[in-house]
């Protein structure tokens, strides 16, 4: 019988995973129940993927702002803190701020704009236009911004962050000036002790910083690289791809994921004898129309998975081919010409003009934005997904 699908994608439930719990178990359990309960075979290069937050839960790795505050002020003292480039995120960046703030004697708060690193606005940018403001060359106090701007709220969270962020800071008692450049340099007229709060941009922001006469300089992945009081850290990321969890704590980015991926694997061989690939995913890289946020928050779309993952699509583009090498071919003698082509395609299809319009994207970039989308961020109670067919092609 002709093949009809191709790549298929399920969410898959489990129980709420909890600290101290067993991942490779449930979620194995999990992929053998669904796959009889919903008559599906799990086949060679199937894909399981595990979302970051319940790796993370099980882990434990957790910290409190104390915990977040103690390291702080190890780093930089009673020095006034350059808090810059932050996120606009109540559940990402709030909570490191109180305990950067509760750490900190005094802070100058940094913001660029007219939108965060990941496409969150403070302003439009077409009424940067209006107001004749260059973003790339000016710096704007506090007062200049509101005077040409007004107070603007966030168009998902309906939050200003300019007044949000400044309040957290004064809870603490701690004095907080705002500006807004997009120059790091900018900073260092105000101090020579900053925090480089950027994910993506950070290696370049620092290197600036250090080569201007930044001193004390660090960024949000140099904070919670170990344990602070018994806190929860990570070695690599620190700060980086943590979450809220409470008001005073947040769950850190998932330490040691490579093992679990592998013991995934490992196991299900056992039990059926076929070969998955596994990986932990976090945000997806992909961009909103609406709101303009690209949603990569995370420092890395996934921090653990098996040798098969590795690359990114070796495929070429069916329309072109059809359009310009068998133009003259329909029906079954074009899908015989295609399905031949494609069965002595290159191994390494860079730069060959078959290929334009796939996307050259990194293989665990692309099935970690499917793996978002799948399971969402809410209720659905699905934080493992299985996918079928990803690899295969017009061929198979």
């Amino acid at each position: 019988m002709e093949r009809m699908v191709g790549t298929v994608v399920r969410g898959l439930r489990t129980p709420i995973i909890m600290q101290g719990d067993d991942i490779p178990s449930i979620t194995v359990d999990a992929v053998l129940k669904a796959s009889e309960i919903e008559g599906f075979p799990i086949l060679d290069r199937d894909v399981i993927a595990v979302t970051e937050s319940v790796v993370a839960r099980a882990q434990g790795n957790y910290a409190g702002i104390d915990a977040i505050a103690k390291d702080i002020h190890g780093k930089f003292g009673d020095d006034t803190i350059g808090v810059i480039f932050p996120i606009l995120s109540r559940n990402r960046f709030a909570i490191c701020l109180r305990g950067i703030a509760k750490g900190a004697k005094n802070i100058v708060l940094m913001f660029s704009y007219p939108s965060d690193e990941v496409g969150n606005n403070l302003v439009d940018i077409n009424v940067l236009d209006i107001k004749g403001v260059n973003p790339w060359t000016d710096v704007l106090t506090e007062k200049e911004f509101r005077d040409y701007f007004g107070y603007n709220k966030h168009t998902f969270t309906g939050v200003d962050y300019i007044e949000y962020y400044k309040s957290i800071a004064e809870e603490y008692g701690v004095p907080c000036e705002i500006i807004f450049s997009n120059d790091p340099r900018t900073i260092l007229n105000y101090t020579k002790s900053v925090l480089a709060c950027d994910i993506h941009t950070r290696a370049r922001t620092k290197r600036i910083l250090k080569e201007n006469g930044g001193e004390k300089i660090s960024g949000l992945e140099d904070i919670l690289t170990a344990s602070i009081d018994g806190s929860g850290y990570n070695d690599k990321y620190g700060l980086l791809g943590s979450n809220k969890a409470t008001e005073n704590s947040i769950k850190l980015f998932p330490r040691d994921c490579q093992p679990i991926v592998e013991k995934i694997q490992e196991m299900l061989f056992e039990k059926t004898g076929k070969k998955v690939e596994v990986m932990v995913y976090g945000d997806g890289a992909f961009k909103d129309p609406v709101g303009k946020i690209w949603e990569l928050a995370d420092p890395v779309v996934s921090p653990g998975y098996t040798s098969g993952l590795e690359g990114t699509p070796n495929e070429i583009k069916l329309k072109y081919i059809a359009d310009n090498n068998f133009a003259h071919l329909k029906g079954e003698e074009l899908k015989k010409a295609i399905s031949e082509y494609i069965k002595n395609k290159e191994t390494d299809l860079k730069g060959k003009m078959e290929t334009q319009g796939t996307t050259p994207r990194r293989l665990t970039d692309l099935i970690g934005s499917l793996c978002d989308l799948t399971s969402g961020s809410g209720d659905k109670g699905t934080p493992i997904i299985y996918i079928q067919g990803y690899f295969d092609n017009y061929t198979k």
